[in-house]
């Protein structure tokens, strides 16, 4: 490797310019593994580091992506070797840590998963950490039994946490009611599994209630805020709810009642530091009984970009623009 491509974040006249510059490896950052990107997936978190004032990034010039998938060019940590087909998701990537928005990059082993047989490289940017937000918020539905005879509810839909959670779902066999607030995007959520529809606006006007009709067997909710507390009231006796995103606030105007009249349960989900033998046992159920049909991965990862594209495409995301996932090829 002499040069290669990253797209760049730079901070000029107190304005964050994002492009795509020729780099050397004297330019990558300290870590014990040496990783050829093959593909990485734009999240909500890299927009919020392609914006002005970022509440993301601290120091620039900077590299974002808080996903990559690829191969190992070098190691040093005895786990990892040359030709080793890896995944890297969160912890300080893209944050921190120069990410994956480059050919190449350096990472920190304790990082570092194997890919699991039954994924593509590819599949897995798909994935990314929306897919492993939605495994693990799955997974605790599921710890917890659920009436198949009530549909599940999942909040924010159209996005890669709710458009992966509802192709799971659909997959296990359960009913979805799917959450949006995009009347054209219906028909592509019935596409990957979802049941039903739940108009948000219409969702949000209804008369709150401490404890409203028993509607749902479970949620997958990325929204918080009000929407959250709505949620809490229309779970059935013992259900789950999986909460992993803030974009309705961080303030839950919620009762008690739920939790000690119906036995419900709240499920915090973090995907950027849960202990590494979780991630790869989410990633292994990804691979096998959580994984998308051809069709899924082809409806979710529907639009995959080049570096030079993310200047376009990163606002898109933090203006509710796009659905699925975006997936940025580096070979």
């Amino acid at each position: 490797m002499k040069t290669f491509k990253a797209y760049r974040l730079e901070q000029i006249n107190d304005e964050i310019i994002g492009s795509v510059q020729t780099l050397t490896e004297t330019d990558l950052p300290e870590g014990e593994v040496l990783v050829k990107v093959h593909y990485s997936g734009i999240n909500y978190k890299d927009a919020m580091a392609n914006m002005t004032k970022s509440p993301i990034v601290k120091q620039y010039p900077f590299t974002p992506g808080i996903d990559l998938a690829g191969e190992v060019v070098e190691s040093i940590d005895d786990r990892f070797t040359e030709g080793d087909k890896v995944i890297v998701t969160s912890y300080e990537l893209g944050v921190s840590h120069d990410g994956g928005f480059s050919e190449y990059q350096r990472v920190k082993a304790e990082w570092v998963v194997p890919l699991p047989d039954g994924l593509t490289l590819k599949q897995a940017m798909i994935l990314g950490t929306a897919g492993l937000t939605a495994a693990l918020s799955v997974d605790q539905l599921e710890q917890h039994q659920m009436d198949q005879a009530l549909p599940v509810l999942v909040t924010g839909a159209t996005g890669g946490v709710g458009s992966i959670s509802t192709a799971i779902l659909k997959n296990l066999g359960y009913r979805v009611a799917a959450m949006t607030g995009k009347s054209e995007m219906h028909d592509w959520l019935m596409s990957l599994g979802a049941e039903s529809i739940v108009d948000r606006e219409t969702f949000m006007n209804e008369k709150p209630r401490v404890l409203d009709r028993e509607q749902y067997a479970g949620a997958v909710e990325v929204a918080g805020g009000e929407v959250l507390s709505r949620v809490l009231t229309k779970v059935t006796y013992n259900g789950t709810v999986s909460l992993s995103g803030l974009t309705a606030g961080v303030k839950v105007p919620a009762t008690v009642y739920p939790f000690i009249l119906r036995g419900i349960h709240l499920a915090g989900i973090d995907s950027v530091y849960c202990p590494i033998a979780t991630r790869k046992a989410m990633w292994h159920r990804l691979a096998t009984d959580y994984k998308l049909t051809d069709d899924q991965f082809n409806q979710i990862g529907h639009d995959v970009i080049i570096l030079e594209e993310l200047s376009d495409k990163l606002p898109r995301i933090l203006s509710g623009g796009a659905k699925g996932r975006y997936v940025v090829a580096l070979v």
